[in-house]
């Protein structure tokens, strides 16, 4: 019995063997890189057709909001919209980093560059004053960006055409344009208690809460607790929200 073993170590140590499992794993290997390039490539032209159809949705509501003889466009169902911000979450494509690349501003939790222009089109928290005089975040699609006044046109997402902000940069805080993996990007993520502007389930604003339980894996969203004074505690009941509607609060005092 242990002639055989040792025969079977000798035989799996001949140069002959660790030669043919060199090459299998070289083939291994090549294969795996082949299968990354074509997703990659799949990968860039979804990028490319997600790209256009959001050109060709801009271009039909600029057409709708200066055309004088097309009736106003009504305003879209609130469950249409509620369902569309859902899409527009799940589509938002899981950043893939290459070995040892360090996730991109605007994936997961990381911030935009202090010098980034949202592109027209791009949706961000926007921070509006309300008819009542009271400033709250919303859900807002950038019209515009004047260089000169360093100030964005924004649409309200919620009426869509009708209410449109003039706002300064600091008012305005775009939204990732990549969901983090947790399992290969865990700092792309935010962590535990920290203070986040987060969208409300079924609604179109952002409100402050703690973050509760960061995602666990690329499909999962944020568990978070929302600022609600009728809590004993002062928060809601763990709620989930999406990566593509969490991001970092500007505010860091109570009102």
């Amino acid at each position: 019995h242990t002639n055989s073993t040792k025969e079977e170590e000798q035989k799996a140590t001949s140069p002959y063997y660790r030669t043919k499992l060199r090459g299998l794993y070289t083939t291994a290997k090549a294969d795996a890189e082949a299968e990354c390039s074509i997703l990659r490539h799949a990968l860039d032209k979804i990028a490319e057709i997600k790209s256009l159809l959001e050109e060709r949705r801009i271009a039909a509501k600029m057409a709708g909001v200066y055309s004088d003889s097309d009736p106003p466009r009504k305003t879209m169902r609130r469950g249409v919209l509620m369902t569309l911000l859902q899409q527009s979450a799940m589509t938002l494509p899981l950043w893939i980093g290459k070995p040892g690349e360090s996730p991109p501003p605007l994936c997961g939790a990381t911030p935009a560059s202090s010098d980034y222009v949202a592109k027209q089109g791009d949706k961000v928290a926007a921070r509006v004053k309300s008819v009542e005089g009271d400033e709250q975040w919303i859900l807002a699609e950038v019209v515009s960006y004047n260089h000169s006044t360093n100030k964005y046109e924004v649409d309200d997402i919620d009426e869509e055409g009708k209410e449109r902000h003039t706002l300064s940069r600091r008012r305005i805080i775009p939204l990732p344009q990549w969901k983090a993996n947790p399992e290969t990007d865990p700092e792309a993520l935010f962590s535990k208690d920290q203070l986040v502007l987060a969208l409300y389930p079924q609604t179109t604003c952002f409100y402050r809460a703690l973050i509760h339980t960061p995602p666990h894996r690329p499909q999962d969203d944020y568990s978070v607790l929302f600022e609600d004074t009728s809590y004993p505690d002062g928060y809601s009941p763990p709620l989930n929200v999406a990566q593509r509607y969490v991001v970092a609060c500007k505010e860091n005092k109570k009102k």
